[in-house]
């Protein structure tokens, strides 16, 4: 298991330092510019209501009737290239097994080791996972030090910080098991990659459009970010409890659904 591991990080270090240090600059550069455009912001809320509508849709909350500072740190958590940085890091480490072996015809010598499926599964997960926080670690350390180039005066505090992190932790979390269920399920790892990212896009878009069409918003509970909402968790300054909860129990669910599939499935006729 110990060389299993040690195989998974030497394969995926440059890729997650790669996304770490993305995270970071891009935290970095949003917190120092995001501030500039408030002023010229509040004016184009008051002057132009579809924006704040559009606005809100993004957020996946009413924004109110001006740019806030509140406001800027919550997009600091739901820009999209923000989410599509972490999604990407998820989906590319979580689909290399068994769909990555499988396409470049590896997976005969991977399952050769003394090791049962489960704990080749289980293995290169914890790599995953572990891959993960060092991206959100990066986001972290990116915002500490945007705060110190740029200090609002009523900027969150590091413990509500931690809690938007945590509910972004519990968000990979989902995510990684949604992708690596997928790639249990199919012997291409283009093609997994493709699905969960169709999957992570889609629930993006339910999310967007749940905040203005009420059949979108019926249904907003089958998206992973209906669960995410540092917004709120700025407001109230409260933990995501229940929020977290529900993305764990996805990310769980798919998990151990995901290993039950590559226990099962026939490698051989793949």
């Amino acid at each position: 298991m110990i060389g299993l591991i040690l195989k998974s990080v030497r394969e995926t270090w440059v890729i997650t330092a790669i996304m770490g240090a993305a995270m970071l600059a891009l935290e970095v550069a949003l917190h120092v510019i995001l501030p500039q455009f408030q002023t010229q912001a509040d004016d184009l809320f008051l002057q132009v209501p579809f924006i704040r509508t559009v606005i809100s849709a993004l957020m996946g909350a009413d924004v109110g009737e001006s740019f806030t500072t509140t406001l800027l740190q919550a997009i600091l958590w739901l820009h999209p290239v923000v989410l599509t940085v972490a999604w990407a890091h998820a989906i590319i480490l979580c689909t290399r097994i068994p769909a990555g072996e499988i396409e470049r015809g590896t997976i005969d010598v991977l399952l050769a080791q003394p090791l049962s499926r489960r704990a080749v599964y289980a293995g290169d997960s914890l790599v995953c996972l572990a891959s993960g926080l060092a991206v959100l670690l990066g986001a972290f350390l990116g915002t500490r030090i945007g705060a110190a180039i740029w200090t609002p005066d009523d900027g969150a505090l590091v413990s509500t910080v931690l809690l938007i992190l945590l509910n972004f932790a519990a968000l990979y979390v989902a995510v990684a098991g949604l992708a690596s269920l997928v790639s249990a399920l199919t012997s291409r790892r283009g093609k997994a990659m493709g699905i969960a990212f169709a999957i992570v896009v889609g629930s993006f878009l339910l999310n967007f459009l749940a905040q203005a069409w009420e059949p979108a918003r019926a249904v907003s509970f089958l998206g992973v970010l209906e669960y995410y909402r540092p917004a709120d968790v700025l407001r109230t300054g409260r933990a995501p409890v229940g929020d977290v909860v529900t993305l764990l129990a996805i990310g769980a669910a798919s998990w151990i659904a995901g290993c039950v599939v590559f226990q099962r499935r026939d490698i051989a006729t793949a």
